[in-house]
């Protein structure tokens, strides 16, 4: 049968293409359900407190630098979206001092602004966000080289390179509304993909490149960093693919409730423990990677109940 067409918007792929008793079954399930579809491969944990959710986000990027030598680096990328865990990698680094000169970082993604990336400059830069929450605050005797900072520019090449002879310990993230990590929205509704969606197969081919921004990613961008002034947010952006992704050893979504929303949490969860990936839901294609962990904050999970405002 056809696919049905996006109610969101008639000209992208996404969530609401998916069948209807997917929706259905994700949205009636419990967070106690949740917790149950850990399986190997896929790790479901919960939080009780922010602050021991984002204690332990920030402990990832602790855990791997730790594990990083001069013959052996090692590295994490990293996410602007969350943000609450940057200063407190700071501080830990900082307290524990723990040397960073043979660490790496990689940031995930970055605004795509006049035909290259934003400049640090820029309000909504992602590169000046790492440096002003959690790298300008280390003290200058335990912090990381500026050249094992990669953040990604229009020109891929040199981004794309870093991830050659560094093993990435883990790569975090948050889940956006159109259920992507870093900036991997589902694709436009065109060419070979009017009737079906890149397969999984396919969609897994793409790396760090630039993309094109779902609307609902930008009115997302707009709501959670712009105070809902659609204007001031790009409308493309680069962003790390499923290439590097698959070269992480570990992926780590954190999902604090801030970004989406109940029925996006269950949605992802349900394809990726069920083994269900689909392009048009980017982050369920995590099915297929050896080592996920979804992060939940209990207070943030919600639920899918019809309550009206």
């Amino acid at each position: 049968m056809p696919r049905k067409i996006s109610s969101i918007a008639p000209d992208w792929w996404d969530y609401t293409t998916l069948e209807n008793d997917l929706i259905q079954a994700a949205a009636a399930l419990t967070p106690a359900r949740m917790q149950e579809l850990s399986r190997p491969g896929f790790k479901v944990v919960f939080y009780d407190t922010l602050e021991d959710f984002y204690l332990a986000e920030a402990l990832e990027y602790i855990t791997a630098w730790r594990q990083s030598t001069p013959d052996n680096p090692v590295g994490i990328c990293g996410p602007i979206g969350p943000t609450e865990q940057l200063p407190l990698v700071a501080r830990l680094v900082n307290e524990l001092q723990i040397p960073l000169c043979s660490a790496h970082f990689w940031g995930m993604d970055e605004w795509f602004l006049n035909g290259r990336e934003a400049p640090a400059t820029h309000p909504l830069s992602f590169e000046r966000a790492d440096r002003e929450l959690c790298f300008n605050r280390i003290r200058p005797e335990l912090a990381m080289p500026d050249a094992n900072l990669h953040f990604p520019k229009g020109d891929t090449a040199a981004y794309r390179q870093s991830w050659q002879g560094v093993r990435c310990a883990v790569m975090q993230g948050g889940q956006g509304d159109i259920k992507h990590w870093a900036f991997n929205d589902p694709p436009k509704r065109s060419g070979q993909y009017l009737h079906q969606p890149p397969s999984p197969a396919e969609y897994r081919q793409l790396a760090t490149r630039v993309v094109d921004l779902h609307p609902i990613t930008i009115a997302q961008n707009a709501r959670t960093s712009g105070g809902g002034n659609i204007t001031l947010v790009p409308t493309q952006a680069i962003s790390v693919g499923p290439v590097e992704t698959w070269q992480a050893e570990k992926v780590s979504i954190w999902h604090a409730g801030r970004h989406d929303n109940p029925f996006g949490q269950r949605l992802t969860t349900l394809m990726i423990a069920e083994r269900l990936p689909d392009s048009s839901v980017p982050m369920s294609l995590l099915a297929d990677h050896p080592n996920v962990q979804f992060n939940f904050f209990r207070g943030g999970v919600g639920a899918c109940d019809v309550e009206m405002h």
